[in-house]
């Protein structure tokens, strides 16, 4: 059972005390119990007892309202007072009773502590505003004011007009396309330019499907960086490779014998 809390305690001391106090000089008054307080008065013990006996055809004069049908009746007991009980034909309700033939009881007291949780849970996820779009504005910001003053004190590295009757040899695709133009070298158009990039796009849209881990923190996302960093090293050496060990024809050269065909 919880236990009373100490403030209640004290306090129905107090109150217990304080009816003590003045029970004293009306102690004439309550001879007939009702100097006891930690009972309940025998008036209204016995009030209940009537009404009882009265339910369960107990004497009493009923009243003109139950003789003319009504719905309640009335019985008189020695000292004037009168006890109301409902009509023969009515059912009365039944009356619990506790130790003595009380009619009360205490309910149990619950401290506030134990049904309020007040332990402070973390939480690891905010808000996309303002949290996360602010900083990425921020950070947009910064990227932008870098590429106008980079642009603005650093020429691009463009070449002289392109000769339609003079064909660059190796002619070779930026260094983002130079990937796909080595697949070529080794494969058939078909293969190099549509199954193999597709598989490997493929791959990347099943990723989220495939590891449904949901921990953000990289030791548990084993597989997902696996794969992720296959794909970016399978693409990057092919882009060295086309970058530096391709001369003329398009042939397989050592950059330290031949040095490199290479421009940005």
């Amino acid at each position: 059972m919880t236990e009373i809390p100490e403030h209640l305690l004290k306090r129905a001391q107090e109150a217990k005390a304080k009816a003590a106090a003045k029970a004293g000089p009306d102690a004439a008054a309550g001879a007939d119990g009702g100097g006891d307080s930690g009972k309940i008065p025998a008036h209204l013990l016995a009030r209940s007892q009537a009404a009882r006996s009265a339910a369960a055809g107990g004497g009493g004069e009923a009243t003109g309202s139950e003789a003319a049908g009504g719905g309640v009746a009335t019985a008189e007991r020695p000292g004037g007072a009168v006890a109301t009980m409902p009509a023969a034909g009515a059912q009365a309700p039944p009356l619990a009773t506790g130790p003595e033939g009380h009619t009360q009881r205490l309910l149990t007291v619950v401290k506030a502590g134990s049904i309020q949780d007040v332990k402070a849970r973390p939480v690891d996820k905010v808000h996309t505003w303002p949290h996360l779009l602010v900083v990425e504005f921020v950070a947009a910001l910064a990227c932008t004011a870098f590429l106008l003053v980079f642009s603005a004190f650093v020429n691009a590295p463009l070449l002289s007009l392109a000769n339609f009757n003079l064909t660059p040899n190796p002619s070779k695709a930026p260094w983002y396309f130079l990937g796909l133009q080595e697949l070529l070298t080794m494969f058939h158009p078909m293969v190099a330019g549509v199954t193999i990039p597709g598989m490997g796009i493929f791959a990347l849209i099943l990723a989220p499907y495939s590891d449904k881990n949901p921990s953000p923190r990289p030791e548990d996302r084993k597989f997902a960086i696996m794969l992720f960093t296959t794909f970016l090293m399978f693409w990057a050496v092919l882009v060295i490779i086309g970058s530096f060990f391709r001369g003329p024809g398009f042939n397989f050269t050592f950059p330290w014998n031949d040095g490199v065909f290479f421009d940005l």
